[in-house]
């Protein structure tokens, strides 16, 4: 299913077949937690912004509007109208940071609904049957996401245990492909890699999961609350362990920067809420570096946010205008601003795509890794 094109140094150019289209790698993953784009962006308005793959979350849907719903209604491409890729998490991290209450056994987890304090349990074998329901083109296998800093024995013990979860994942997951009732009958399955910042437990996990031979594989448990330089070694010491024939995807990273650095340690596949979130709040992303549209400068001001690009927002509108729109509290600022952001995260991808299909990644890296950081004085 995953095929390399080309491969300069650890970064890797592939195409990565799934039974709702060709996935180009490397690729962003836009995140709907609750098959929506916060700020009001529709599946149309991902397809302008020229997104390949839509992220949601199975607790979410869990809770609400219900996966059986959602099966009812014929899976979640029917249900909010999208014809490409979907891929649902596991709901494992929400359980860890939303969840009250929660207590941890070998079967799965109890907690609390973040919503109205209802008692829920959910193992390997829940979360398979939820994103069953939800008929997503890929689904993450159930793991425990811990904090950093974790303390090693408890981390040694909840690595051991994802590892059995994931056996039961996969097993689950190949009895409900065969169901009748089961709408997509090739839904596959990506296992997740953990172990906090200890490298020697990153590794005995990698090569553990490694053995499944599953379609995919994912580097969890970063980006919450360790540093960049952490984040980065951690990929280093993970990657030579991760099959090089299957995606590699980094769960909840990050900003342009983590990004490029990232596939330059050879990763394939992100999702992070930070592009949307950012951009609801006037924090924007373009080739200049960073900006934040609420300042005073950029009262009177006629560009477009960035004139070297297409997105909807840039083609029609002016720093001057949406900035007003922030001000004055018009829904339409946070829409453009979000709709900017992700076409820009997606446009990353494409010329990260295109440097690599044209053997000049490193210089791209090069250039970009320091401006793509830094505050635009433009």
């Amino acid at each position: 299913m995953f095929k390399i094109l080309k491969q300069e140094g650890r970064a890797r150019r592939g195409t990565f077949k799934t039974v709702h289209g060709d996935i180009q790698t490397p690729v962003f993953m836009n995140v709907g937690t609750c098959a929506a784009i916060k700020g009001g962006i529709s599946t149309m308005d991902l397809k302008d912004v020229r997104c390949q793959v839509e992220l949601s979350n199975t607790y979410h849907l869990h809770l609400r509007p219900g996966d059986e719903l959602i099966h009812k209604m014929g899976g979640i491409h029917k249900f909010f109208n999208w014809d490409r890729p979907v891929l649902t998490d596991s709901g494992g991290f929400q359980v860890f940071s939303l969840a009250q209450l929660r207590k941890i056994t070998e079967e799965g987890v109890k907690f609390a609904s973040h919503i109205d304090g209802k008692r829920i349990f959910m193992g390997p074998e829940e979360s398979m049957r939820i994103q069953s329901n939800l008929a997503s083109t890929i689904a993450m296998a159930f793991d425990e996401c811990i904090e950093n800093p974790a303390e090693y024995n408890y981390t040694k013990k909840s690595c051991a245990r994802t590892t059995r979860w994931l056996y039961r994942c996969r097993d689950e997951l190949n009895r409900l492909n065969q169901l009748e009732t089961t709408i997509n009958k090739n839904q596959l399955l990506f296992g997740i890699n953990q172990g906090s910042t200890y490298h020697d437990l990153r590794i005995d996990h990698m090569k553990a999961i490694a053995e499944l031979e599953l379609p995919g594989y994912a580097i969890g448990g970063l980006a919450v609350g360790e540093s960049a330089e952490e984040m980065y070694e951690t990929i280093d010491v993970v990657e030579p362990h991760m099959p090089k024939d299957k995606p590699r995807y980094l769960m909840g990273v990050g900003t342009p920067v983590n990004i490029l650095e990232a596939v330059h340690r050879g990763v394939d596949f992100f999702d992070c809420v930070m592009p949307s979130r950012n951009a609801r709040h006037g924090n924007i992303f373009t080739w200049h570096g960073k900006m934040n549209l609420l300042n005073e400068k950029y009262i009177s001001d006629p560009r477009p946010i960035d004139e070297n690009c297409g997105c909807p927002a840039c083609k029609h509108y002016s720093r001057s205008y949406i900035r007003h729109l922030f001000k004055a509290k018009e829904t339409l600022g946070m829409r453009l601003a979000v709709l900017h952001n992700l076409y820009f995260y997606n446009e990353l991808m494409e010329q990260i795509r295109k440097a690599l299909d044209e053997d000049r990644f490193e210089s791209f890296y090069n250039t970009y890794r320091e401006i793509l950081a830094e505050r635009s004085t433009n």
